[in-house]
């Protein structure tokens, strides 16, 4: 075992049985390279990755590449979600190295950590057009012993180059009248009118787009469209609910099998947005069923959830992507006549699409053939029009089944380790679903996450940890946790009311204003200034996975002017959104946090509170609920209070809604309530 044997990232446990003398990030790893003269070989992956998987499986495990990489170098290993940090700065070397990224992600530094070459993904043998990993291995140790000061100059333009372009363009004047319609304007450039998404493939779910499309009349038939076909397609499990990375190809049929929190959380809540903007009940649905997957495989028994799924399923001959996931016909007959439902084997064929030919082959295990990856391809309705009307009762019946057959099958592994910033994302989930459902499990599980963050993650001054597994907290907390665990906070909120909770997102939003908030740049920093000095702190604006750090910092800071008429709040979301405004105005996605800021920026001051003891505000809630008002504040809570909407009002069931702080009479009709919230919606 080497040293990542003492780490608690899953993905470096992973590699703790390597023949590779693995270190983790830090400084005493940089400490040998300067004693021994070597530089560092820099591997950063994490634990659901295939790709990652595939290269450790050919290198990393081999003992004869490992002698090479040990001899020549200090080699060390990251888990980019456990350091998002650390991946981001070596990430942009790699881009402006090679113009791409990805993972696993190769990069050699310098002792000093300064990049000097850097790759991706390197096969065992040459091939594609792609040198093999040991042949990498030779040239950049040959180049470092021979032509050192070559090396060290280009290091050190390099570091330098990946400092400038981290730096923000200063910008100045107001953002322009028509912004908001430009970014729709740019989004339907590359919509895909037919399958949905944008571009072709392969298509990311990309629910901050989709969110910031559904508060704009003109973009909402794009959003609700991609989400239509998104549902009918392989990217969602069709069995067990929630949805895998991405799709391959153009269709939304055939995913990347890896489950993310990041993914599945969004989701959630832009599904329960499109229900509200639409009234289907599919999107409902299909929200219902991805937090009943959170809940069943991803929460943690102290509350909190874990980060990711594999997309391999591990059998003895390795890892087969997707095995658990996809079927043959006769395993679909086989699992239905176990349950006594042999007689609808057709139906269900034919609604996910099934056939001998497949449409799904790991092309690393060929021996396990083509299966298919489940969608439906015909909707239930058209099916129930030429079967009967019994057809949705039979399908059910048939998915129950199929899925408890699934539950049997070897599952894929899961990264136990949890993180803040994503934990912020799932609360923010079963908050929204809780509020717009109605459901009150749904407030029990985000509860119980608030409780675990603030027992297990909070320290005393306030500030949070940015990853907890091994019963031990990690790494400083980023500005990613800070914001996206205040923003689920102000959610909890309007779901539950308790005060408690909205204090405690004032608490982080002045930890964000006090270490990661750049007054001179007009923006927000990944990392603090008490933070582990890195070559540059990042400024992120384009939406990765989730909402970017200045997106989530400008959307914190109007909640916390709309709430507390916080000082300074809304010029720092101002500026901070003036700050990227070319980027937005150019952009064909990546930008719908910065863009769903300038809308809230655009929106009217409104307010709705609704005051009395639970019983008597909750038709005036239902009714609330029914309507899409991602812009206003809401508080549905007991009488009094220090928020300044609930000074002043009394209780016994009365609601209250305010424009540009100018209130309307209160109202205990919840029909009247309806009339005026309709005017509020976007």
């Amino acid at each position: 075992m080497n040293r990542l044997a003492q780490e608690s990232s899953p993905y470096l446990l992973q590699h703790a049985d390597n023949p590779v003398d693995w270190w983790p990030w830090g400084a005493e790893a940089f400490a040998e390279a300067r004693r021994r003269g070597v530089p560092v070989l820099l591997s950063v992956g994490y634990s659901t990755c295939h790709w990652c998987h595939v290269m450790a499986h050919e290198s990393f495990e081999n003992g004869a590449t490992a002698r090479v990489m040990n001899e020549h170098f200090v080699n060390v290993k990251v888990d980019r979600e456990e350091r998002p940090d650390v991946d981001a700065v070596y990430m942009a070397a790699t881009q402006a190295m090679t113009g791409q990224g990805g993972w696993p992600m190769t990069v050699f530094l310098t002792p000093d950590a300064e990049p000097f070459y850097a790759g991706t993904y390197f096969p065992p043998q040459d091939a594609h057009g792609m040198p093999s990993f040991l042949r990498v291995l030779g040239s950049v140790s040959g180049a470092w012993h021979g032509k050192r000061d070559q090396v060290l100059g280009n290091a050190r333009a390099l570091t330098e180059h990946i400092r400038e372009a981290g730096q923000p363009r200063a910008e100045i004047g107001d953002l322009p009248a028509d912004l908001l319609e430009r970014g729709v304007a740019n989004l339907r450039r590359v919509f895909d009118a037919d399958l949905g998404g944008f571009g072709g493939a392969p298509k990311f779910p990309a629910p901050t787009t989709l969110d910031f499309l559904l508060t704009q009349p003109g973009g909402r038939d794009m959003a609700l469209h991609t989400l239509r076909r998104m549902l009918a397609g392989g990217i969602h499990d069709q069995l067990g609910g929630g949805f895998h990375r991405y799709s391959v190809d153009a269709q939304w049929l055939v995913p990347h099998f890896e489950k993310m929190l990041y993914d599945n959380a969004q989701l959630v809540r832009t599904l329960l947005r499109a229900y509200q903007v639409s009234g289907d009940e599919a999107f409902a649905g299909a929200a219902r069923t991805t937090l009943a997957y959170l809940e069943r495989e991803m929460l943690a028994p102290g509350g909190g959830f874990y980060s990711a799924q594999d997309a391999d399923t591990p059998t003895e001959h390795g890892g087969v992507e997707g095995l658990t996931f996809t079927w043959t016909p006769a395993e679909i007959r086989a699992a239905l006549t176990g349950a006594g439902l042999e007689a609808d084997t057709d139906l269900a064929l034919r609604s996910f699409g099934v056939t001998d030919h497949g449409n799904f082959l790991d092309p690393h295990r060929p021996e396990y053939g083509r299966r298919s990856v489940l969608h439906t391809p015909t909707p239930a309705q058209a099916l129930a029009a030429e079967l009967g009307d019994d057809v949705p009762e039979r399908l059910e019946r048939a998915r129950a089944a199929l899925f408890a057959a699934r539950q049997n099958r070897t599952q894929p592994g899961t990264d136990d380790k949890v993180l803040t910033s994503w934990n912020g994302l799932a609360l923010t989930a079963f908050a929204d679903a809780a509020r717009i459902l109605g459901e009150p499990h749904f407030l029990e599980v985000a509860r119980a996450n608030a409780d675990f963050v603030w027992r297990e993650l909070r320290l005393p001054g306030g500030t949070l940890r940015h990853t907890f597994g091994g019963g031990v907290a990690r790494v400083e907390g980023l500005m990613e946790d800070h914001a996206l665990y205040a923003l689920g906070l102000v959610a909890l909120f309007q779901a539950g009311g308790d005060l408690a909770h909205l204090n405690w997102a004032r608490e982080l939003w002045g930890v964000v204003r006090r270490d990661f908030w750049d007054d001179a740049a007009g923006v927000f920093r990944s990392t603090g200034g008490r933070a582990e000095p890195l070559l540059t702190r990042q400024v992120q604006s384009f939406d990765a996975a989730v909402l970017s750090d200045n997106a989530a910092g400008a959307l914190l800071a109007l909640w916390m002017d709309r709430s507390f008429a916080e000082a300074g709040a809304l010029d720092v979301a101002r500026r901070t959104v003036q700050s990227f405004r070319t980027d937005m105005l150019t952009a064909a996605g990546g930008f719908g946090g910065l863009w769903q800021a300038a809308a809230f920026l655009e929106a009217p001051h409104t307010e709705v509170a609704i005051v009395g003891t639970p019983g008597e505000r909750l038709a005036l809630e239902r009714a609330a609920a029914q309507h899409f008002l991602p812009f206003t504040s809401l508080a549905f809570t007991q009488a009094g209070g220090e928020l300044p909407v609930l000074e002043g009002r009394g209780g016994g069931g009365q609601a209250y809604v305010c424009v540009n702080r100018a209130c309307r009479l209160p109202t205990r009709d919840p029909a009247e309530l309806a009339r005026q919230l309709a005017g509020l919606e976007p």
